[in-house]
């Protein structure tokens, strides 16, 4: 019993114990089991990143890329919004105020014809070619004009007065024995008088020197569709389909540069050129290309095509004409052709559209085989596009480019432009001048002004006959109407094109003897002590100068010549009788006769300055002169009429301001003496230049060693000074005679001279009288009729001995002879 007691107790225990160690081995195993499961899983893990090791790397860089974009983004589209706002308020604020600023625009005075006029045949044909109207036989387009026979006739352009719009019409002017008989319209009415359309002279540019003629839309559609058409054939054919980007063209641009490395094309519409163009530079980056097409896309948000296509029009860059720009097809159809976009032929408008590509590069004057070859190309495109046939097309292509030699836009007068300028200055701001788009409408006649350009051509001859350097002479000239101070002609320099020193306005030089009329008629305003015959020493004289040595003045070849009446000394410019006389009416007296004619009043006045030795400029000189040949009435010189603003509306007009400056009898006194100095004084080389019946007035002007030279004369409509010198002032061996008086020939031999009127006032009376002895002969003695201020005539002779009897009352009647 105690034996399977015993084995069983052993057994049990054997299995407790067993139990125990099988419970401690299964949990050792689970513990080895659970153990291996989490090694197994760190090493599985392990294994997973050692075998996909960027997994996580990339989530970390997507995460911080993520927020990356969503940073930029929240810092970025602010910044480009506001940028995008900045583009659109400079687009609205262009396009809303000035989208241009416009300079001011000069214009000559037109050229009118009228019945009775004093004209031509050639005369008329030049003035109409001066306007680059063209020779047609069919008159149809404007612009255009025929001559055959005695008979010229021309289709007249339409162009907005100051006193109202003048409508385009067809003129026929016949002229016979250099006069015009017949002016009649299209339907054989007579007309009274024809204005030609102005020529423009000169611009006022503002800060920027550009330039253009402003065209409207509605404008070239009505009268030049066919530069629309193939403006948009060549540069933009979807321009009414977009919104001012064109995402394809961009792409395909961008990736044909990708692969050339280079940028060659732009992909640009007409709407991104006209961004380009108004608001940003021309550099060649991406961010000037992604701020051009955004306000692209504004500029069609807020404004229609035709805008932005009118806009394109007046901006685009065709050219330059030396530092001024030349912009949109207005401007470019006149400075190439001399016409208006209306009379552009079809190979004129291919060429110009061709130059949008590059005006410089396709210049038809600087590159004329590279223009053709572009024009052809427009033209091929045109042909493309059905807006010609090829017959036709492969017509305009034979023909040649047409374009003027020189610029056709602007005749450059810069020294009356420069005149114009500052007398506009006295009413306007520099500013309005150069922005609003001012019409000046001035007094240049260009026919005047031509005869006075080419006069220059004469300074060859001088400096060759006087053993001077060629082109060491300079010269300025001044031109005006005797009757309204008009300027009609105005150099400042042998270069008349040059923008530069303006000689006529601001050389102040010597003026030698042109001051001795003031000396002569502030002693014949004293008719109870001087008269024509007044006998004056002709003398060696000594004047005191306090503070200076004494001054002997001396005559031109330094002779004397004892008593010389009044008039043969003026006559024959004698320095001495003129010194003697403008002491004795005193300098003071002189001073103020000169003031009064409209010079600058000399002060202090010096005796050497009765000699000329006080200075001038040409335009104040002129301003004597005037006043001398209008009967005394001073009429400040001036060079404008009228200014109307861009819409046609008159801003100011320039009356005449006269006034009284010297009484008629002791002036006509004086005028008899200036006309004695060219028929028979120091200027009798102008009778064979001018007709004498014309009685060409004026005084010649000469300074010490021949520094200046000088010529003042008048017709019975125009009055003219020209001065020739040196820049640096140093002695040329010039004369007024032989080196100004030939220029002043040379201009007015070729102009429409009118006779003076020599006709005496009231107060004057003629008598026959013996110059050397001072008094009145009767009809039947030598000697010489001359004009005195009837209250003061000298007393007369009874035979011609010299026997004194009182006055003789018929002495009046000898002026009937005399005429």
């Amino acid at each position: 019993m105690a034996s399977r007691k015993g084995s069983g107790s052993t057994k049990a225990n054997s299995t407790a114990k067993g139990g125990a160690r099988g419970s401690k081995a299964r949990g050792s195993r689970s513990r080895r089991t659970t153990a291996g499961k989490t090694t197994n899983r760190r090493q599985a893990a392990r294994g997973t990143r050692q075998g996909r090791p960027n997994r996580g790397w990339r989530a970390r860089l997507f995460g911080w890329a993520l927020r990356g974009v969503l940073l930029a983004a929240a810092i970025g589209l602010p910044l480009l919004a506001a940028w995008g706002w900045y583009l659109n308020e400079r687009v609205t604020e262009r396009f809303e105020g000035a989208l241009f600023t416009m300079p001011a625009t000069v214009y000559a005075a037109p050229d009118e014809i009228y019945v009775g006029q004093s004209i031509d045949l050639d005369s008329l044909t030049a003035a109409l070619e001066r306007l680059n109207y063209v020779a047609a036989d069919s008159l149809e387009e404007t612009g255009t004009f025929r001559r055959r026979g005695n008979q010229v006739s021309f289709h007249r352009r339409s162009f907005a007065f100051p006193d109202g719009e003048q409508p385009s019409r067809r003129v026929d002017v016949r002229i016979v024995g250099g006069q015009v008989t017949e002016l009649d319209g299209p339907d054989g009415e007579s007309l009274g008088i024809v204005r030609l359309e102005p020529r423009s002279i000169g611009t006022l540019y503002p800060n920027r020197a550009e330039d253009r003629v402003l065209l409207a839309i509605e404008e070239v559609k009505e009268e030049a569709p066919l530069l629309l058409d193939t403006l948009l054939a060549v540069e933009d054919r979807a321009f009414h389909d977009h919104h001012g980007v064109v995402p394809t063209a961009i792409l395909r641009a961008f990736l044909t540069n990708l692969v050339s490395g280079e940028r060659v094309q732009g992909g640009s519409t007409i709407t991104q050129q006209l961004a380009k163009n108004l608001f940003l530079t021309h550099e060649r980056t991406y961010r000037r290309k992604f701020a051009e097409m955004i306000m692209a896309l504004e500029m069609e948000w807020h404004y229609p095509k035709d805008k932005i296509l009118e806009a394109y029009l007046n901006e685009v860059y065709l050219g330059q004409d030396g530092g001024r720009a030349i912009h949109g097809f207005g401007l470019a159809a006149s400075f190439y052709f001399g016409r208006p976009i209306n009379e552009l032929k079809p190979e004129q408008v291919a060429l110009l559209v061709g130059m949008v590509k590059g005006a410089n590069y396709y210049n038809p004057r600087r590159n004329p085989e590279r223009a053709l070859a572009r024009r052809n190309v427009v033209i091929d495109v045109m042909i493309e596009l059905g807006l010609v046939d090829q017959t036709t097309g492969a017509e305009w292509q034979g023909r040649p480019l047409g374009v003027l030699e020189g610029a056709g836009s602007r005749a450059r007068h810069p020294a009356f432009v420069d005149l114009v300028r500052r007398q506009l200055v006295e009413q306007y701001d520099a500013e309005d001048l150069q922005t609003r788009g001012l019409n000046i409408f001035t007094t240049l006649r260009p026919r005047v002004q031509e005869a006075l350009e080419q006069s220059t051509a004469r300074l060859d001859e001088v400096e060759a006959s006087r053993g001077l350097e060629a082109g060491t002479l300079e010269t300025a000239g001044v031109i005006a109407s005797v009757s309204t101070g008009e300027i009609e002609a105005m150099i400042g320099g042998r270069d008349v094109h040059y923008e530069g020193y303006d000689r006529a306005l601001d050389a102040r030089r010597q003026i030698g003897s042109l001051i001795k009329p003031a000396i002569y008629l502030t002693a014949l305003s004293r008719p109870a002590e001087y008269n024509l015959i007044t006998e004056i020493v002709d003398e060696p004289i000594t004047i005191e100068q306090r503070g200076s040595d004494d001054w002997e003045p001396q005559n031109y070849g330094r002779e004397f010549h004892g008593p010389t009446p009044l008039i043969e000394a003026l006559a024959h410019s004698r320095n001495v009788p003129s010194v003697r006389l403008g002491m004795d009416v005193g300098l003071e007296s002189v001073a103020e006769t000169i003031e009064r004619l409209g010079g600058p009043r000399p002060s202090p006045f010096y005796p050497s300055m009765l000699l000329g030795s006080m200075g001038m400029t040409p335009f104040e000189v002129a301003q004597m002169y005037q006043t001398l040949s209008a009967d005394g009435f001073m009429t400040p010189l001036r060079a404008i009429r009228s200014v109307v603003d861009r819409d046609g509306k008159p801003l100011s007009r320039y009356s005449l301001d006269v006034r009284r400056a010297a009484d008629r009898e002791p002036l006509y006194l004086l005028q008899y003496g200036l006309q004695t100095v060219v028929a028979e004084g120091t200027s009798t080389r102008l009778n064979q230049m001018i007709p004498p019946s014309v009685g060409v007035a004026g005084k010649t002007g000469t300074t010490n060693d021949g520094r200046d030279a000088w010529f003042a004369g008048f017709t019975g409509n125009r009055v003219g000074v020209i001065w020739v010198g040196r820049d640096d002032d140093r002695p040329a061996n010039l004369t007024g005679s032989t080196a100004a008086l030939p220029l002043w020939g040379a201009t007015f031999a070729t102009l429409d001279n009118q006779p003076r009127d020599m006709t005496p006032p009231r107060g004057i009376r003629f008598a026959r009288v013996d110059p050397e002895r001072e008094f009145v002969v009767p009809d039947r003695c030598p000697g010489e009729a001359l004009p005195f201020i009837a209250s003061h005539l000298p007393d007369a002779a009874t035979d011609c001995d010299g026997g004194r009897g009182g006055r003789d009352e018929d002495a009046g009647t000898i002026w009937d002879w005399f005429r």
